[in-house]
């Protein structure tokens, strides 16, 4: 369905045959104008392929909803293929998400890392060559914000963690019905393992947010390890005044076990130091080896929420690790472990019956950390702590057995999406999910079951909005970004490891940037002036975003702003699009 070419282009014949032509209308003999160039007129009727959506108007399954591209076909035949596999096992799937940390889009094999760059990830190449390998997956700049994107199915300018809480800061899901809460009420049994990071405050602890039971850290590997280095911060290190201030710094020190059974506090197992930091990815895996042991023989379904530690800087790797990559950094090292404990997770769900059934997500919460070597590898500009492609675009796929066809795709995805499509799979599928949710709390997740399981399923994504901090920055339609508000790398600092923390914000961009993802990856050539027909109704999407912020306001909880900002201000673009775009651009 194409957009009217009214809204678009005026009524002058000029526009509308122009516009005919850029939302694919066929050509004809009696055009007086036809396709070519200044060599000369062509009949090359041209091709079109999946998930390409500019001419697409997107639908809202409701009015607190992200705006999604239907599929009814592929929606049947996801249908009747989860309804044969609930037939068969005689309960809902099991879902796994398993989500690293600050690994970059270039660091496994299957996105053409790997061994090239000096770690091995067989394990992880070998599911996602078996699954669905999302080339356009993304997370947002930094971890904190992406967890809770993933817990709420709500970017970070609705869900209002805008930053990592760092040093005892609280967190922001207080009060927030999340993914696991949902899945409880559905039945499931919730188990979460790793890194937390979403906040110490009552609120925001695991047992309180969803989760049955939780065995990990509440903060982020640096936070346990910088200060004690003497190699890193002797400043520190080396100063007692300064280290005993960090000793009584009220943030949690400990690996901690959380559970329902205690809603007050988590119980503190071990202080986390540069010695016992090197084994807790192993502790905690024997943690999810056991639930999944335990829940073989469960009537309910699973979720199971696996963040490792590896691969944030510090890493510090056990004497088993040390030196197992090529490369033999402690960064490289730390891949190849993370590559075996996949591998454990997945054999475990194998040995006990449990693989058909169970959905496996691998991602990553942002890209890089570009400013602590050694660190992780992207092809794309930027790192983490920048909305440049580098610091959002990760690696992704999920696989499941016998029910996702092997296949890649570059459909778009958000770490949203993965909210929206796991409740669907439980059984609560598109704007049924409003129902379980406030009506003023909006979701920019969108429902990617059938994307995932029909055997040639497209996206429901028909755009993706980039936040940075507490400004939208951008949005992607197709192969093309519109660029509202950037981060420039090298702005304050010319020399050393300078990443998407350094750089300076650029808050007003001149209205026209473009970029090209195919023709150019690393982001440093505008091609908006050129591309008109194209920037014209991209850039209206992110007008339209803009106007659902101003309906659905930003809610901070954490980060750059007081927590009661005035009214979000929609920015350089509020003079551009003056009252409602004539068009639907999600």
């Amino acid at each position: 369905m194409a957009w009217s070419k009214r809204s678009l282009w005026g009524t002058t014949a000029g526009m509308g045959v122009l516009a005919a032509l850029v939302f694919g209308a066929a050509p004809s003999v009696a055009q007086t104008t036809t396709r070519g160039a200044s060599t000369g007129q062509t009949n090359a009727p041209g091709f079109s392929h999946p998930d390409q959506f500019v001419t697409v108007a997107p639908v809202k399954p409701a009015d607190n909803m992200f705006a999604v591209v239907p599929h009814p076909d592929q929606d049947k035949e996801a249908v009747a293929k989860l309804a044969a596999l609930q037939a068969k096992t005689g309960k809902k799937p099991n879902f796994v998400v398993f989500l690293m940390d600050d690994v970059g889009w270039s660091d496994p094999g299957f996105n053409g890392g790997g061994i090239a760059v000096g770690n091995d990830t067989p394990n992880m190449d070998a599911l996602a060559n078996e699954g669905l390998l999302l080339t356009s997956a993304y997370s947002t700049p930094s971890c904190s914000p992406s967890r809770a994107t993933i817990h709420t199915g709500q970017n970070p300018l609705h869900h209002g963690v805008l930053r990592p809480p760092m040093y005892g800061e609280p967190g922001g899901l207080s009060g927030v019905i999340t993914l696991p809460a949902i899945l409880k009420t559905l039945g499931y049994v919730t188990q979460g393992v790793g890194k937390w990071h979403m906040g110490e405050n009552r609120g925001s602890l695991p047992q309180n947010v969803g989760y049955d039971d939780f065995r990990g850290f509440l903060s982020v590997s640096d936070m346990y390890t910088e200060w004690r280095d003497v190699y890193f911060n002797p400043e520190v290190a080396l100063s007692p005044e300064r280290f005993k201030m960090l000793e009584q710094d009220p943030f949690n020190h400990h690996d901690v076990h959380c559970s329902t059974a205690d809603t007050e506090k988590c119980e503190n197992l071990k202080e986390i130091d540069l010695t016992t930091i090197k084994t807790l990815d192993e502790e905690w895996l024997k943690t999810s080896l056991n639930f999944i042991d335990k829940m073989k023989t469960k009537p309910e379904p699973f979720y199971l929420y696996h963040a490792t530690r590896g691969c944030h800087f510090d890493n510090y790797p056990s004497d088993e690790w040390a030196g197992r990559s090529r490369a033999r950094t402690s960064y490289s090292d730390c891949m190849v472990q993370m590559d075996d404990i996949l591998r454990r997770i997945t054999a475990k769900l194998a040995e006990t019956g449990q693989l058909e059934n169970t959905m496996i997500i691998l991602s990553s919460d942002n890209g890089p950390e570009c400013e602590i070597p050694p660190h992780g590898r992207t092809m794309f500009r930027g790192c983490k702590g920048s909305s440049w492609e580098g610091g959002v675009r990760v690696p992704t796929f999920v696989y499941w057995k016998n029910m996702i066809k092997p296949r890649k795709s570059e459909g778009l995805f958000d770490q949203a999406d993965i909210f929206n499509t796991l409740i669907s799979l439980a059984g609560v599928p598109g704007a049924k999910v409003a129902e379980y949710l406030p009506k003023d709390r909006y979701v920019d997740g969108v429902d990617q079951a059938s994307f995932l399981v029909a055997d040639h399923g497209q996206s429901a994504r028909r755009s993706r909005i980039y936040t940075m901090n507490q400004y939208v920055s951008a949005t992607r339609v197709d192969e093309f970004k519109y660029i509202m508000t950037a981060e420039i790398e090298d702005g304050l600092f010319k020399r050393g490891n300078t990443g998407g923390f350094s750089g300076p914000i650029v808050t007003e961009t001149g209205g026209g940037i473009m970029v090209n993802l195919y023709t150019n990856p690393q982001e440093d050539v505008s091609v908006g002036i050129r591309h008109l027909p194209l920037a014209v109704p991209i850039g209206n999407t992110l007008g339209t975003y803009l106007l659902e912020l101003a309906k659905y306001p930003p809610n901070f909880q954490i980060g750059f702003l007081s927590n009661n900002p005035p009214l979000y201000d929609i920015g350089p673009l509020q003079n551009l699009y003056k009252g409602t775009p004539t068009m639907p651009a999600n």
